[in-house]
């Protein structure tokens, strides 16, 4: 019997492609809610996975699900341990879009030490002297602070470094690198002039960006985003921006994605705000659409994935 994937309307065609040139049947959904997959019950066999919370109610709602292919590296709306006790794989594409986020972070660095989204929105509405009393700041001699070393951590430290900055890495383990020196968190927060966040949310680093946090940062630094929005107490940051402690933050992910309009964040017009985005380039989610559709291949042909964040007996 064909096997059945539920994959989002509109996911990439490449994914598509894939999986139906590999012998699978595509149930495409408009999103991936709770009561949405709880009505496809013993159909599905697969699912490609993105940013929902899957609850545990939703296995025995499913009962021939085998593998839950997460289109990107972050699983913690996911709990793979829930996943296990029900027998169903939980995979991610760690290789697919490591680059692409580098590259934005830094897009984010450069725009956050030079007023590029203010100085815009600013000259839009006329008013051209606005850059003469906000001036940006060299990145030059300056240190970045990189808060988990991982894939992308590693790749911000190798593209950045070609700025002329001083980089600084936290991370539970020590990573070889000739682009950065391993300190501790608090020296991290203290000597860096920019901190960027590439942790996963762990119990230990949720909210690791709170009120005593950002009282240690360098008064006038600035925080990018582009990890997980658990990472950070949003109250906090708001507070640390209001205070002006923080010079200015860029954040791309939120404890409420999409980011609520009425959400205080917008007030400020030294934060850089964008959807989710650090990975949306075309070859990164052809690649993310293909490793994540060749994971539901590989399991539901009764093979062993390649990335999976659990283990089945």
């Amino acid at each position: 019997m064909t096997k059945q994937v539920v994959v989002p309307e509109n996911w990439q065609q490449s994914g598509k492609d894939y999986l139906t040139e590999h012998g699978m049947s595509l149930i495409e959904v408009p999103n991936e809610h709770a009561d949405t997959l709880r009505q496809l019950g013993d159909r599905v066999d697969g699912i490609v996975y993105m940013l929902d919370p899957f609850t545990e109610d939703l296995y025995p709602a499913l009962p021939n699900l085998k593998v839950i292919a997460r289109h990107g590296v972050g699983y913690d709306n996911i709990d793979p341990q829930v996943a296990t006790k029900h027998g169903v794989y939980v995979t991610i594409t760690p290789q697919a879009n490591a680059s692409t986020v580098a590259e934005t972070t830094l897009a984010d660095i450069l725009a956050v030490s030079k007023n590029l989204f203010q100085d815009s929105q600013h000259m839009r509405h006329g008013d051209f002297n606005y850059p003469q009393t906000h001036r940006g700041f060299d990145l030059e001699g300056k240190t970045l602070g990189i808060f988990g070393f991982g894939r992308i951590g590693q790749l911000v430290a190798q593209k950045a470094s070609a700025l002329g900055m001083t980089i600084l890495y936290t991370n539970p383990h020590p990573r070889k690198t000739m682009f950065a020196k391993q300190v501790n968190f608090d020296e991290l927060l203290q000597k860096s002039d920019i901190v960027t966040l590439h942790a996963a949310v762990t119990s230990d680093t949720r909210k690791i960006m709170n009120r005593e946090a950002f009282a240690k940062m360098k008064p006038g630094s600035a925080l990018i985003n582009l990890g997980r929005g658990a990472l950070v107490d949003e109250t906090a940051l708001i507070d640390a921006l209001d205070s002006k402690r923080l010079r200015a933050a860029a954040l791309d992910v939120f404890d409420e994605e999409p980011l609520p309009l009425s959400s205080p964040l917008y007030q400020f017009d030294n934060i850089l705000l964008t959807p989710h985005i650090a990975s949306n380039t075309t070859e990164s989610m052809n690649r993310m659409a293909i490793g994540a559709a060749s994971e539901v291949v590989r399991v539901l042909n009764g093979k062993q994935p390649q990335w999976a964040v659990n283990t089945l007996q």
